[in-house]
């Protein structure tokens, strides 16, 4: 039997799973046996920290939970030769939903209208006020990866008109912009799905949420790191944003207070993979990455960083 250590939790079906092959040790539990460990499990939120990266020395392979993994020093592990993996395609059109939610109950004012018809108001007061359509609007996409093109997918039906920016342009049939805060002024719709860490830090910056402007809309469901949350939340007190939706915060789980104050706001606490199909499916690859690593000294689904060490 290997030694796996367990960062944060797994569901009782990994845990099954994972005991044919491994001995776990849960890292919460305080002592584990450094020296023994060769497999991690981990999620994107956790990661693992370099204190016990470096208490592992014969470790060979990470898996993460998660398609975010800027918790996990990439780095320091290609060059140590561990292939850390996560967890890709199962849950782009999980998210792609909850970002065509978010942008609907926004235009929409769901929340309020929602509200409005549970309180009474509506038989006390009338009607509740107009809102926006979500049709025909111009979408900025900040990450045309996987889960961005999920996004313009689902963003069709609405006749969205697609702008986007990444490092390099794709060959896809929308319009590309080289620089983000250019693309904000195109848009009225701004969608974060890039990757976090130092590269994304506040890259949408309070230069770019002016560019958005009063009417415009910002969606975040990749990480909080992303957009300056200061920034963002002084824009909207001031008017200069008109709305956001947010599924990701700076310092999860804890969100700003004046952000859950404020009607032009949607909140969510990062649920966007969260269904029992898509999390079952997220679990089942981690566990199949860890085996196939056993079986072969290969994973299924490398992190670009430590994809030269999975041949």
């Amino acid at each position: 039997m290997h030694d796996l250590l367990q960062i944060g939790g797994i569901t009782d079906g990994m845990r099954t799973r994972l005991e044919e092959h491994f001995t776990i040790h849960k890292l919460s539990e305080g002592a584990y046996p450094g020296a023994a460990i060769t497999h991690v499990a981990t999620n994107g939120h956790d990661g693992v920290p370099a204190d016990v990266l470096a208490a592992c020395p014969n470790l060979k392979m990470v898996s993460c939970y998660g398609v975010g993994y800027d918790a996990i020093d990439t780095k320091v592990a290609a060059d140590r030769g561990i292939i850390v993996s996560h967890t890709p395609n199962v849950l782009n059109d999980e998210v792609a939903s909850t970002t065509i939610m978010l942008m609907l109950a926004s235009f929409r004012n769901f929340m309020a209208d929602e509200a409005h018809a549970r309180s009474g108001t509506w038989e006390a007061n009338g009607n509740a006020p107009l809102s926006r359509s979500a049709d025909n609007r111009r979408v900025g996409i900040l990450g045309l990866g996987r889960i961005g093109q999920a996004i313009a997918d689902k963003l069709a039906v609405f006749n969205a008109e697609i702008h986007y920016h990444t490092r390099s342009k794709k060959d896809v049939p929308y319009t590309y912009h080289p620089d983000l805060t250019d693309m904000a002024k195109a848009v009225e719709v701004l969608i974060c799905i890039t990757p976090g860490g130092p590269s994304t830090q506040h890259i949408v910056n309070e230069e770019v949420m002016n560019a958005l402007g009063p009417e415009g809309t910002l969606i975040n469901v990749s990480r909080g790191s992303v957009v300056d949350e200061t920034a963002m939340v002084k824009a909207l007190q001031d008017g200069r944003l008109g709305n956001a939706a947010l599924d990701v915060f700076e310092a999860e789980p804890k969100i700003p207070d004046a952000l859950k104050t404020m009607s032009n706001v949607i909140l969510l606490p990062h649920v966007g993979s969260a269904t029992h199909e898509t999390r079952a499916a997220m679990g089942d690859l981690v566990v199949d990455n860890l085996i196939s690593h056993l079986n072969s000294g290969k994973v299924l689904t490398s992190v670009p960083e430590t994809a030269h060490l999975n041949v």
